[in-house]
Protein backbone atom coordinates (compact mmCIF):
# COMPACT_ATOMS: atom_id res chain seq x y z
CA UNK A 1 0.00 0.00 0.00
CA UNK A 2 1.20 2.90 -0.81
CA UNK A 3 2.29 6.06 1.89
CA UNK A 4 -0.71 8.00 0.38
CA UNK A 5 -3.44 5.50 0.95
CA UNK A 6 -1.56 4.59 4.12
CA UNK A 7 -2.04 8.03 5.56
CA UNK A 8 -5.28 8.17 3.82
CA UNK A 9 -6.98 5.09 5.40
CA UNK A 10 -4.77 6.38 8.50
CA UNK A 11 -6.85 9.70 8.11
CA UNK A 12 -10.42 8.29 8.04
CA UNK A 13 -9.80 6.19 10.93
CA UNK A 14 -8.74 8.61 13.52
CA UNK A 15 -11.34 11.26 11.41
CA UNK A 16 -13.85 8.53 12.62
CA UNK A 17 -12.95 8.10 15.98
CA UNK A 18 -12.84 11.98 16.96
CA UNK A 19 -16.25 12.11 15.38
CA UNK A 20 -17.41 9.80 17.93
CA UNK A 21 -15.87 11.80 21.04
CA UNK A 22 -16.71 14.83 19.42
CA UNK A 23 -19.77 16.55 21.51
CA UNK A 24 -22.41 16.04 18.43
CA UNK A 25 -25.78 14.61 18.83
CA UNK A 26 -26.05 10.71 18.40
CA UNK A 27 -27.95 11.34 14.91
CA UNK A 28 -25.01 13.64 13.04
CA UNK A 29 -22.48 11.71 14.79
CA UNK A 30 -23.74 8.41 13.10
CA UNK A 31 -24.06 10.53 9.71
CA UNK A 32 -20.82 11.91 9.80
CA UNK A 33 -19.30 8.06 11.00
CA UNK A 34 -21.67 6.45 7.70
CA UNK A 35 -20.27 8.90 5.29
CA UNK A 36 -16.46 8.34 6.71
CA UNK A 37 -16.86 4.52 6.46
CA UNK A 38 -18.40 5.35 2.86
CA UNK A 39 -15.22 7.05 2.09
CA UNK A 40 -13.16 4.55 3.47
CA UNK A 41 -14.65 1.71 1.32
CA UNK A 42 -14.49 3.83 -1.84
CA UNK A 43 -10.70 4.37 -0.75
CA UNK A 44 -9.91 0.24 0.24
CA UNK A 45 -11.74 -0.43 -3.29
CA UNK A 46 -8.89 1.29 -4.77
CA UNK A 47 -6.53 0.04 -3.11
CA UNK A 48 -3.69 -2.53 -5.55
CA UNK A 49 -3.95 -5.56 -3.93
CA UNK A 50 -0.46 -6.84 -6.18
CA UNK A 51 1.21 -3.86 -4.88
CA UNK A 52 0.15 -4.20 -1.26
CA UNK A 53 1.24 -7.96 -1.57
CA UNK A 54 5.00 -7.12 -3.57
CA UNK A 55 5.34 -4.56 -0.35
CA UNK A 56 4.70 -7.06 2.11
CA UNK A 57 6.88 -10.16 0.10
CA UNK A 58 10.01 -6.74 0.31
CA UNK A 59 9.85 -6.25 3.54
CA UNK A 60 9.24 -10.22 4.67
CA UNK A 61 12.94 -11.06 2.41
CA UNK A 62 14.44 -7.92 4.05
CA UNK A 63 14.00 -9.43 7.22
CA UNK A 64 14.35 -13.07 6.44
CA UNK A 65 17.67 -11.71 5.25
CA UNK A 66 18.90 -9.53 8.31
CA UNK A 67 18.17 -12.52 10.08
CA UNK A 68 20.47 -14.84 8.03
CA UNK A 69 23.24 -12.16 8.94
CA UNK A 70 22.43 -12.71 12.14
CA UNK A 71 24.10 -15.71 12.77
CA UNK A 72 26.41 -17.03 15.74
CA UNK A 73 29.41 -15.69 13.39
CA UNK A 74 28.34 -12.18 12.85
CA UNK A 75 27.18 -12.18 16.32
CA UNK A 76 30.64 -13.05 17.96
CA UNK A 77 32.73 -10.77 15.68
CA UNK A 78 30.20 -7.90 16.77
CA UNK A 79 31.29 -8.61 20.02
CA UNK A 80 35.37 -8.51 19.72
CA UNK A 81 34.88 -5.52 17.63
CA UNK A 82 32.77 -3.87 20.21
CA UNK A 83 35.34 -5.83 22.57
CA UNK A 84 37.98 -3.96 20.50
CA UNK A 85 36.44 -0.59 20.96
CA UNK A 86 35.40 -0.94 24.53
CA UNK A 87 39.23 -1.62 25.88
CA UNK A 88 40.84 1.21 23.70
CA UNK A 89 37.98 3.31 25.85
CA UNK A 90 38.70 1.52 29.55
CA UNK A 91 42.66 2.48 28.59
CA UNK A 92 41.60 5.98 27.39
CA UNK A 93 39.67 6.64 30.79
CA UNK A 94 43.41 5.28 32.79
CA UNK A 95 45.53 7.52 30.32
CA UNK A 96 43.33 10.26 31.31
CA UNK A 97 43.70 9.58 34.66
CA UNK A 98 47.85 9.14 34.57
CA UNK A 99 47.99 12.30 32.58
CA UNK A 100 46.02 14.11 35.73
CA UNK A 101 47.56 12.56 38.18
CA UNK A 102 44.88 11.98 39.96
CA UNK A 103 45.55 8.78 42.22
CA UNK A 104 42.36 7.93 43.24
CA UNK A 105 40.43 8.03 39.67
CA UNK A 106 43.85 6.22 38.18
CA UNK A 107 42.94 3.20 40.66
CA UNK A 108 39.35 3.29 39.80
CA UNK A 109 39.97 3.43 36.50
CA UNK A 110 41.95 0.45 35.75
CA UNK A 111 39.38 -1.06 38.38
CA UNK A 112 37.27 -0.48 35.43
CA UNK A 113 39.55 -1.75 32.73
CA UNK A 114 40.40 -4.69 34.54
CA UNK A 115 36.14 -5.75 34.99
CA UNK A 116 36.09 -4.61 31.76
CA UNK A 117 38.72 -7.27 30.52
CA UNK A 118 37.11 -9.87 32.87
CA UNK A 119 33.71 -9.47 31.31
CA UNK A 120 34.74 -9.35 27.93
CA UNK A 121 36.69 -12.63 28.10
CA UNK A 122 33.80 -14.29 29.92
CA UNK A 123 31.35 -13.21 27.13
CA UNK A 124 34.30 -14.58 24.63
CA UNK A 125 34.49 -18.22 26.23
CA UNK A 126 30.45 -17.90 26.24
CA UNK A 127 30.08 -17.96 22.48
CA UNK A 128 32.88 -20.95 22.15
CA UNK A 129 30.66 -23.13 23.97
CA UNK A 130 28.86 -25.74 22.20
CA UNK A 131 25.61 -25.78 21.92
CA UNK A 132 24.14 -28.11 25.05
CA UNK A 133 22.11 -30.56 23.64
CA UNK A 134 18.99 -32.03 25.80
CA UNK A 135 18.97 -35.59 26.60
CA UNK A 136 16.14 -37.06 25.24
CA UNK A 137 15.98 -40.40 27.68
Amino acid sequence: MSKKKSFLLGAGIGLGLGLLFAPKSGKETREDLAKMISDLYEKAKQIDVEEVKNAIIVKTKELENTLKDLDKETAKQLIIDKSREVKIKAQELVDLAVEKGTPIVEKTAKKVKSKTAELLKNTAEKLEEPKKTKNTA
